[in-house]
């Protein structure tokens, strides 16, 4: 007994399995998370090191190369890439796709321990971490109060910052901008000349002298107790009063003698403003595994329980930028154009089988599959997100497919007379071994891709196996439910003309039945002129591959997307302080919020998030503005990006760069990004400006910019040693001496309550303000002798680097540049080509990276995939049909979709980008179906019924054809909602729907043509080769 005959005699037995299945679906539904990309992980280390007031030198010297030869050694490192700049080092240690990442962290962990102490003491230890791209910013928002500024940052550091840290999902809590409170210790440099003493004296008097230390305890015969020394100070005036030194006559030398002692505020490194308004900003990570969309309820929930909470302060939470907004968004636009997809299908199915019943019979295959692979989803670890539920998408016009071809045939078999139930199992099991064919193709198609690794694996994965679920479960549909339904309620519609719907029916048959005797004269006409064919498929096909090479097509590695939010990075004169830098900020700021487009507008000055982990530097300023709606505006993102640009470079003093957010929500996006490296730095910045010229010439770049240039103003110190050694002093003593009277030493801590405030020892900002104040700071030998920096050393101002970058350890300067106008690909391409006549200094060297290296590797794994898939659809149809040539015609319907698909791409000026040649992919499984739909009837009526091969093609064109009209109109008209989206995210997938609907289309037209000719071509070179063959043997002498 066949599973259709168990079905169709026992159902209910396919009632309870379905149920199960459906009741694990609902539960595997309820407990995906919805994201907006699958979970990208990239085997990537981070080790960041806090070297304060060291220059980019210092910090390469004496940080970020020793930390760089510990972890050469490791194994499983594919790149190693640095950036030293002013007080800060960051490594990325970029490992195999085999390595263990957590083993890989805990090995640089330590090593790095194991050289700790050949780092400067001054430098904090360093901290080891992975890279995760999902923890990314979930909530950015403003906080206001009737609170004084200083008042205002201490409370919500105290008290709101450790509150939302403990929501469920919540990782780091970032305060932005906002003033903190500090003790501040300005020393005054006469007075310490005048009293003899060093600047190192008072420091270390100090921190010795603010300490709670627990001396042991007391035990008496039914008590303990410990005994502690309180010696921090516990006042202004207390501190004011400390006795630093004494006198040689031994008179006391008081803080206040020689220092002014103020309750200040830390100086200001970051402005945070929403709307020109200035406030305190919170920016809200999410945990690697949370859902981004639960972690943003939650947090807002928060707020508005602080507000009511802390309404006595006027407490208020104001939200600039919400990233789960975005992801619903996206996430609700393909669920729509799902829902669309359906009733689209549904009438499609109504249009070629003219009945109500059969048409919901086949849609029962769409709920029944797409719920079972729920629950897979959640066994996988899948979430819903715009990938998988594109996949979801695709796959209704897949979904029914078995379903169309079961239930046409068994329609069929009712014509011809038969109940319903012997017409339900002949039609189900006549038609069998093409329903798996189809099924078994998508799979083999598809699976494939899940196998890739790397960071375009992961994103792959879930559309992949998402489809082969459904498609799996719709095969299992098709053979149970759909004849049993099919036996039960399916009925033969009778002919005459009653009421609309049956006249639109009959109406549409008639159609039909005119395109079907057109279709057979053609094919008649083209089995007569085989060679015509072939060459008029011949020439569509290779004008099809010329159109990339023409221009008609451009390339990229992911299409652009209208998040509506654009990054201004503006960047004033190196060296420019951060007040500076605000009065320009606002300059900009201002113009952009007289543009009608502009909805909000967010500064953050002395903050840039270029790279991947952003950089706090005085001299820049980040403006993220948020456009109205896409539908509310007659101007794309980046359009509006570049009309900005040219009004903001007007403002004289400031370099602006314009980035549109990413669909991640990132601003990392180089289009172009090309890494110059060499023997040393001067060559490279040689090499790298030379590349820089070259880039600005090609059509379509703008934004160049180096990562690192020359010209930052620095004050060097070059020390006589042996003066040095005369006066009794030492390299380690002047460099700490120099920290703490220009930055500041603030490891002592001054307590208030249950909270720590940071106690800042310094030179007065009057002492350090001028080259010749630096020349006169004084040092204290252990003679008690009082020596001036200008004795012992030469102070003079100098430029260099803004930050030193190592790939490899070798220095490399990277140029980088944005693409307005033109498909990155193409102009990367031109890049190429023109940096290949050009001379370069001796060693130094050049190479693509970045988005340009992703999507070569992209494209190269996405290839394999594809011949793979290629490869395995053969292999199948050959172990289906016991056969090596019959499998090799129906192939021929694959080089015929790919013309669709690249004009489709032209027509609508996309670009073939990692969607578009997924969707290429994907065209494999799903045009060879209509060739195996073809090759199996053709088998059937010559081999069971002994038709000669032309007739068997006639007869089998005329009768697959209505299957294959409906499985591929199902398709194309299925993926329309999302060819012609115009919802958030909708530019990304609208590639891969073009791709497929030109391909569906090109291979519907071409393949019932061409494939029937090929077919009787082989077999008349089958039958050629069977009589030579026939003939040999019998003309060979027979042996005695």
């Amino acid at each position: 007994m066949t599973i259709t005959e168990l079905a169709i005699k026992r159902p209910t037995l396919v009632v309870v399995v379905f149920s199960v299945l459906g009741i694990l679906g609902i539960y595997g539904f309820a407990q995906l998370n919805y994201e907006l990309l699958p979970k990208l992980t990239a085997p990537v280390v981070t080790i960041q090191t806090i070297y304060p007031g060291a220059s980019p030198y210092e910090v390469l010297n004496n940080v970020t190369k020793p930390i760089e030869d510990a972890i050469t050694g490791m194994e499983l490192i594919d790149n190693i890439t640095s950036r030293s700049q002013e007080g800060f080092s960051l490594i990325l240690v970029q490992l195999q796709m085999s390595a263990d990442v957590d083993k890989s962290l805990q090995d640089v962990q330590r090593r790095i321990n194991q050289i700790q102490d050949l780092l400067p003491k001054d430098a904090r230890k360093p901290v080891v971490s992975k890279l995760a791209f999902d923890e990314i910013p979930v909530i950015r928002a403003n906080v206001y109060s009737k609170l004084p500024p200083k008042e205002m940052y201490q409370f919500v550091k105290d008290n709101i910052q450790p509150l939302i840290s403990k929501l469920e999902g919540v990782g780091i809590v970032q305060l932005l901008g906002g003033v903190e409170r500090e003790i501040q210790v300005n020393i005054d440099m006469e007075k310490l000349k005048a009293y003899g003493l060093g600047i190192n004296t008072v420091t270390q008097s100090i921190i010795s002298s603010n300490v709670d230390f627990p001396t042991g305890s007391i035990k008496e015969p039914e008590s303990q107790y410990v005994v502690r020394v309180a010696g921090k100070f516990k006042s202004i005036e207390e501190l004011e009063n400390h006795i630093v030194a004494r006198t040689r006559s031994g008179s006391e030398i008081r803080l206040k003698d020689i220092a002014n002692v103020r309750d200040g505020i830390k100086e200001i490194t970051n402005i945070n403003r929403l709307n020109n308004k200035p406030s305190l900003g919170i920016l809200i990570q999410k945990q690697t595994d949370a859902n981004t969309v639960e972690v943003s309820k939650l947090v807002k929930k928060e707020f508005s329980r602080l507000e009511r909470e802390y309404a006595n302060i006027g407490l208020k939470f104001e939200l600039a930028q919400d990233n789960s907004t975005f992801i619903m968004d996206a996430a609700n636009a393909v669920k729509k154009d799902l829902a669309l997809a359906v009733l689209i299908v549904a009438f499609v199915m109504f249009i070629f089988l003219h009945s109500i019943r059969n048409s919901l019979i086949v849609l029962v295959a769409i709920p029944t599959s797409l719920v079972s692979t729920f629950f897979l989803m959640y066994i996988f670890g899948f979430t819903l997100n715009t990938i998988s539920l594109l996949a979801m998408s695709l796959v209704i016009g897949i979904l029914v497919d078995d379903s169309i071809v079961v239930i046409e045939n068994i329609t069929r078999h009712l014509e011809m007379g038969e109940d319903k139930i012997t017409a339900a199992i002949r039609g189900r099991n006549e038609i069998g071994f093409a329903a798996l064919s189809i099924t078994l193709v998508d799979v083999v198609v598809f699976f494939p891709m899940s196998l890739i690794t790397g960071m375009i694996g992961n994103f792959l994965r879930e559309y992949a196996l998402v489809v082969v679920f459904s498609t799996l479960m719709s095969l299992f549909v098709s053979f149970t439910v759909t004849p049993w339904l099919a036996s039960r309620f399916s009925k033969i519609e009778g002919k005459e003309s009653k009421g609309l719907l049956k006249k639109f029916s009959l109406f549409i048959e008639k159609l039909y039945k005119k395109l079907e005797l057109y279709y057979t004269e053609v094919l008649g006409w083209a089995l007569n002129n085989a060679g015509k064919v072939f060459l008029l498929a011949t020439v569509l096909f290779i004008s099809a591959l010329m159109l990339p090479g023409m221009g008609f097509i451009g390339t990229e590695f992911l299409p652009y997307v209208d998040r509506g939010e654009i990054i201004f990075t503006i960047e004033t004169s190196p060296g420019s302080t951060i007040e500076k830098t605000n009065q320009l900020s606002l300059e900009v700021e201002n113009i952009l919020r007289q543009q009608p487009e502009v909805a909000k507008v967010i500064a953050n000055v002395g903050f840039s998030s270029e790279g991947i982990l952003g950089q706090f530097q005085n001299n820049t300023s980040q403006i993220q503005v948020v456009l109205v709606d896409k539908n509310q505006r007659k101007i794309l993102t980046d359009e509006f990006a570049q009309m900005m640009k040219e009004k903001i470079n007007t403002i004289p003093g400031i370099k602006v760069k314009a980035t549109p957010v990413t669909l991640l929500g990132t601003t990392t996006r180089t289009p172009v990004q090309i890494l110059v490296n060499g023997p040393d730095y001067p060559s490279v910045y040689q090499g790298a400006k030379i590349v820089d010229s070259v880039v600005r010439t090609v059509k379509g770049t703008t934004d160049v910019t180096l990562s690192s240039e020359e010209g930052k103003p620095e004050l060097r110190v070059d020390i006589d040693r042996d003066k040095l050694a005369q006066f009794g002093l030492t390299i380690a003593e002047i460099s700490t001496a120099l920290r703490t009277a220009l930055t500041g030493n603030d490891d002592s801590k001054f307590s208030e309550g249950m909270t720590d405030y940071s106690l800042r020892v310094q030179l007065d900002k009057f002492n350090r303000s001028r080259v010749e104040e630096i020349e006169n700071i004084p040092f204290t030998n252990r003679e008690g002798k009082t020596i001036l920096l200008k004795q012992f050393a030469n102070v003079y101002q100098s430029v260099g680097p803004t930050k030193l970058e190592r790939e490899n350890r070798a220095p490399g300067v990277y140029v980088n540049a944005m693409v307005f106008g033109r498909a990155s690909g193409d102009v990367n391409s031109e890049i190429n080509k023109k940096l290949q006549n050009v001379k370069l200094p001796s060693g130094v060297d050049f190479k693509f990276v970045g988005e340009q290296k992703a999507m070569m590797d992209s494209f190269k794994s996405l290839l394999t995939a594809l011949l793979i898939g290629i490869v395995f659809v053969y292999l199948i149809l050959v172990a289906l049909y016991n056969s090596y040539l019959y499998p090799f015609v129906i192939m021929f319907s694959i080089p015929l979709a790919a013309i669709g698909a690249f004009y489709g791409l032209a027509f609508t000026m996309k670009t073939i980008s990692l969607y578009s040649i997924l969707g290429m992919i994907t065209l494999v499984g799903l045009v060879a179906k209509n060739g195996i739909l073809l090759v199996d009837r053709a088998n059937f009526m010559k081999f069971e019924k002994g038709l000669s091969t032309r007739e068997a093609l006639l007869e089998a064109g005329q009768i697959r054809l209505r299957p294959i009209l409906m499985t591929t109109f199902a398709l194309v008209f299925g993926l329309l909602p999302i060819a012609l989206s115009t919802s958030a995210g909708s530019e990304s997938k609208s590639g891969l729907a073009v791709a497929i609907i030109g391909g569906l289309l090109s291979s519907l037209f071409l393949t019932l043509i061409v494939v029937p000719v090929v077919y009787q071509r082989f077999d008349k070179w089958k039958e050629s080769f069977q009589k030579i063959f026939s003939k040999k043997k019998v003309t060979a002498p027979i042996p005695d």
